[in-house]
């Protein structure tokens, strides 16, 4: 008999909970440029939507709290000349956003304190742009912000380039030069490299500082649009692009060798015709894939090198445009892990929550891991000078239970593994020898609840000291979560004796558990396990003063014997008995066909 085998994961269940109409975002005028972009941007207090708007360029940005039909009138940010093709927030301030337009410029925007879409006046005051960033000679159809060093920009142009914007003094300061225009764009989450896509089929990895691509690969080889994302601290970027045979591919990329896909080759996701937009959720390592043109959004987790598939969000209401919330504005309370933001039918938004299917009135901390605050890990003068930092994180849990968020720093190997093993504190103390009578030695204290750093190193050097070489003493801590099963023949001295078999210390290094295969006459004359101060030899002669256990032994293996010989003759004169009851049977059936068979 076989079954399937059901791969152990956290997120296997996870599901989409779309929001009812009256929940949404309404009566809006989404744009209907054919620009490839996701045309709506998220953070945890507004939306920005490329607004639809004659006399040139705007976008609307919309407070997440109001929600149902918006006013037919509402302010918009107006200052480009022509159609708004891309925006994106600040990671380290929810009121800072920038947006590139096809006039060739990328203005920076502040959202007014107490902005609200809901006002009394008949023509609502638009708003106007803080700076603006002058450089592109061609449309910029991508901006996007550095999630490490604080105040630089990335933005993509038609002109073939992407340049480095330093906020502080408005500048362009670096130039990435590409061979035709650039589809998408990406930063790995320390800010150093920048992955791009672009219309050459090219896959490049930019050292950006360099201005130079430290790898140019072959990507996608089909003619519609590819889009990378780099998996946030992982050295790995997943791409969605066409095959020649216009089939929708996966591809997993090893940015210290991405000569060709991991794996070998490209993942086929469909042969759907709509690009595949991927987003990616640094904390539980998943990957949503959304479809434009479709209303899908399928899901994968990423383990041991692979996109192992959870499940998918089916819609009959397609989109084109999507965007993803950073994880500090989840809903912990309903274990919600991420939350995306689609437009439908261009008149609408509608948010779904993805949901870990759990009934608990505490913080599940397994599948919140800590996440990015809102402060930088370099500014923008260090990390133009070389240098370059992960952004602090937090605990979500000061989230759930509605604290201000206290910044966690986390390395770089930290945040690529999984979330720590439970428990955080130091592991228990070990048991010392039974001959000392010096008690055992106290168990380190955690680390208070202000320095969760602290206490992730106390336990990292636990963990480092046990497996240190240490000779024969650091097998203290090889204790096992199997009770030690006491040899047969251990049991059968034991009885013999009149006393309970010597129990073995399987925490303490002098006593290695050692199956004996000595004769049952010869097993009670074991030595106490605290004795033995090293493995015991083969054979173990018989003490002289405890010979009188040998009559003890033998008369048990009797008694025993005569039992089960009781027992055998029982059995034999029952299938006698049942025989001739057979035999009594058979003759009697005989006797009825005889019977039967005559005339």
């Amino acid at each position: 008999m076989s079954g399937r085998f059901v791969r152990a994961s956290k997120y296997r269940h996870v599901f989409g909970r779309p929001t009812r109409r009256e929940q949404c975002y309404d009566n809006l005028r989404i744009s209907k440029n054919a620009w490839d972009t996701n045309l709506v941007k998220a953070n945890p207090k507004y939306l920005a939507v490329n607004w639809e708007a004659s006399g040139g360029g705007a976008f609307a940005v919309i407070p997440l709290e109001e929600k149902g039909k918006l006013p037919e009138q509402i302010p918009l940010f107006r200052g480009h000349t022509a159609t708004v093709l891309d925006t994106d927030w600040n990671p380290f301030n929810d009121s800072i956003i920038a947006s590139g337009s096809d006039d060739g410029k990328v203005f920076l925007w502040e959202v007014p304190r107490d902005f609200t879409l809901f006002t009394d006046a008949d023509e609502p005051a638009d708003v106007k742009p803080v700076g603006k960033l002058s450089g592109h000679s061609r449309k910029v159809g991508h901006v996007l912000f550095n999630p490490a060093a604080e105040n630089v920009l990335a933005s993509s142009s038609g002109d073939y380039t992407v340049k480095l914007w330093d906020l502080e003094d408005g500048k362009s300061k670096l130039t990435l030069k590409h061979n035709d225009i650039v589809q998408s764009l990406s930063w790995s989450a320390n800010g150093d490299m920048l992955v791009t896509t672009s219309r050459d089929k090219k896959l490049r990895f930019w050292d950006v500082r360099q201005e130079k691509p430290a790898h140019e690969v072959a990507g996608h080889a089909g003619a519609k649009n590819s889009r990378c994302v780099w998996m946030g601290d992982l050295d790995r970027v997943a791409t969605t692009g066409f095959s020649k045979m216009s089939e929708r591919q996966l591809g997993l990329w090893d940015i210290r060798n991405p000569e060709k896909p991991v794996g070998g080759d490209f993942t086929l996701l469909d042969s759907s015709s709509g690009v595949a937009m991927p987003f990616w959720d640094d904390g539980c390592h998943i990957l949503y894939i959304a479809g434009k043109g479709d209303g899908n959004i399928r899901y994968y987790e990423y383990e041991n090198d692979k996109f192992e598939s959870l499940s998918e969000y089916k819609s009959a209401e397609p989109q084109r445009g999507l965007a993803f919330m950073p994880k500090r504005g989840v809903n912990t309370h309903e274990t919600e892990i991420m939350r995306a933001f689609k437009t439908v039918n261009d008149s609408h938004i509608e948010p779904i929550s993805f949901i870990v299917p759990r009934k608990s009135e505490s913080f599940q901390e397994d599948i919140y891991p800590p996440t990015v605050g809102t402060k930088a890990g370099t500014s923008s003068a260090e990390w133009l000078s070389g240098n370059s930092a992960l952004p602090p994180k937090f605990s979500m849990e000061d989230l759930y239970d509605g604290k201000v968020p206290t910044q966690v720093a986390v390395s770089a190997t930290t945040a690529r593994s999984a979330p720590p093993p439970e428990p955080v504190a130091a592991p228990s103390p070990v048991k010392a020898p039974e001959p000392k009578p010096e008690p055992p030695a106290p168990a380190p204290v955690a680390a208070p609840s202000g320095s969760a750093v602290a206490g992730t190193k106390l336990s990292m050097s636990n963990l480092a000291s046990k497996f240190a070489d240490k000779g024969e003493a650091d097998n203290d801590d090889d204790s096992s979560s199997f009770e030690e099963i006491e040899n047969p023949q251990q049991r059968l001295g034991a009885v013999s004796s009149g006393r309970a078999a010597p129990k073995t210390d399987m925490t303490s290094p002098a006593n290695e558990p050692v199956i004996e295969r000595a004769p049952p006459a010869t097993a009670s004359s074991l030595p106490a396990a605290s004795s033995i101060s090293e493995k015991p030899p083969a054979a173990i002669p018989v003490e002289p003063a405890k010979e009188e256990a040998l009559p003890a032994a033998s008369s048990v293996v009797s008694s025993a014997a005569g039992g089960l010989r009781d027992v055998l003759q029982d059995i034999k004169a029952l299938l006698q008995s049942q025989g001739r009851q057979i035999e009594q049977l058979t003759s009697e059936v005989a006797e009825l066909k005889a019977k039967v068979g005559s005339p």
